[in-house]
Formats: structure tokens, C-alpha cells, sequence
């Protein structure tokens, strides 16, 4: 394992990271920004975010389980770390204070809007940055293993983490009208990812194996489906139409059927 290589794996968890920031730049630029919008976007990023997981991150997770355990244990291995991965974040969830935590506001009703909208921001940008962490790690580690799967893992997750900045950027902005507050925080969800990296190289190294990888891949995975699931697809019916939240994330999903097609 050269410098070279480390270098690169290091770049290529940055820009995959890093990309969250267009994301900002996109919602950002924009000269209105309404519900409909946000609705849409928080959407597209639930669609990106099952699709890759199941589609492209647990596969490859399987894969690399049943190389080392087995079939029959090696898929236990997976369906057990996928659900360890949305126990995780369920508990993360659970710890968030009351004031921020948009999941016990009973209704749209009841509340000032724009405090719910930098709520949202503020747990999808916490909830992000937590699972960009392990996302960090898998990506810097599969880099130093192989080109091949890293380069399209790389892309993958640049382009969801894309939408993902949207969905921090424009609640903030909404909620604050500042679009340095808003960039900035959707900026700074995508350094836990380069972050995550810089752990895996300073202490995972020496006890990482194949195993390992496909653990954390699937884990990943179970934090990723859960953050869809239960934070931006309600937030996205909460702020928007139904129909128009299951457009984005039939969107989302193919924009990254399509991204992964082209790298087959």
C-alpha cells in the first residue's frame, strides 16, 4: 500500500463528502424556493438513499460476508449489522433534545413554521453527518482495496449526498434567510465523511479485513433506509403534497439506477 494510494482514497472520500456543499449551492442559488420544492427535494433524497443501499451498498456488504462466513452466516452477518445499523441511529434519535427533535411536534398546525422547517435542517444535517461517518470509512477502505468498486462508490455517493445538501440547505434557509448559515451547515454535514476516513487510517487499519467492510457497509446501509424512512419522507409530506413527495423519490431512485448502470 503506497502514499499514492492513501492519497487518493483520502481525495476520493473527500469529493464524495465534500459534494453535500453543491447540494447547498443548488438550493441556494435559486432565486425562489417554495414548499413545493423542499417537499421535492426531501423526497429525491429519500429515493437516492434506499436505492443505493439496497441496490448497491448490501449487495456488496452480502458479497463480502458470505466470501468470508458462508452463505447461511455470512447473510445472518448482514441482516443482523443492517438492523445494529438502524438501532444506532434510532437510538441517536431518541438522545436528540425535545427542541429539536421534529418527531414529537404533533402538527404543522400547532407550531411556527420556519422553526419547524430549521428543526428539520438541523436533524437531517445531525442525521446526515452520523451516517456520513461509517460512510467515510467504507468508502476510504474500498479505495484502498480496489479502484474498480471504489470510483463508482465514490460517484454513487457524491451524487446522493447532492440532494442531501438541498435538504439541509434549503430548511435553513427557509427558517433564517441566511445563506451563509445554510451553506455552511450543509457544508459542514459532509466533513464528518473525510473525517470518517481519517479515523479508519489512524486506528481501523490494522484490524480491518473483508468481514469488516461488509459489516459496516450494511449497517450503513440499515442508518441510511431509516433517515429516509422516518426523517425526509415525513418532513417531505409534512411541507409538500403526497404525490409530489413520491415523484422526488421515484426521481431520486432513478437518477442513481442510472448513475450505478453506468458503471457496470
Amino acid at each position: 500500500m503506497t502514499e499514492q494510494n492513501i492519497l487518493f482514497a483520502f481525495i476520493l472520500t473527500a469529493i464524495a463528502g465534500l459534494s453535500t456543499g453543491i447540494g447547498s449551492l443548488i438550493a441556494l442559488l435559486a432565486k425562489h424556493t417554495n414548499t413545493n420544492f423542499l417537499c421535492a427535494s426531501l423526497g429525491f433524497s429519500a429515493g437516492i438513499m434506499l436505492y443505493v443501499s439496497f441496490m448497491e451498498m448490501m449487495p456488496q456488504g452480502k458479497e463480502e460476508l458470505i466470501l468470508v462466513y458462508g452463505d447461511k452466516l455470512g447473510t445472518l452477518y448482514l441482516i443482523l449489522a443492517f438492523f445494529a445499523g438502524i438501532a444506532i441511529i434510532n437510538l441517536i434519535d431518541f438522545a436528540i433534545p425535545k427542541s429539536l427533535n421534529p418527531h414529537e411536534i404533533q402538527g404543522v398546525e400547532d407550531m411556527d413554521k420556519k422553526r419547524s422547517l430549521k428543526r428539520t435542517g438541523l436533524v437531517v444535517a445531525l442525521s446526515i453527518a452520523i451516517h456520513n461517518f461509517p460512510e467515510g470509512i467504507a468508502t476510504f477502505t474500498s479505495a484502498l482495496g480496489s479502484l474498480d468498486v471504489a470510483i463508482p462508490i465514490t460517484i454513487a455517493i457524491a451524487i446522493h449526498n447532492i440532494p442531501e445538501g438541498i435538504a439541509v440547505a434549503v430548511p435553513i434557509y427557509h427558517a433564517t434567510g441566511s445563506r451563509k448559515k445554510a451553506f455552511w451547515l450543509s457544508f459542514a454535514s459532509g466533513l464528518a465523511e473525510p473525517f470518517g476516513a481519517l479515523i479508519a487510517y489512524l486506528f481501523l487499519m490494522q484490524f480491518w479485513t473483508p468481514a469488516m467492510n461488509g459489516l459496516i457497509l450494511a449497517a450503513v446501509s440499515g442508518i441510511m433506509v431509516f433517515i429516509s424512512l422516518d426523517e425526509l419522507l415525513p418532513s417531505a409530506e409534512k411541507y409538500g403534497k403526497h404525490h409530489l413527495s413520491i415523484m422526488g423519490l421515484v426521481a431520486g431512485m432513478l437518477v442513481m439506477a442510472f448513475s450505478l448502470y453506468l458503471f457496470v
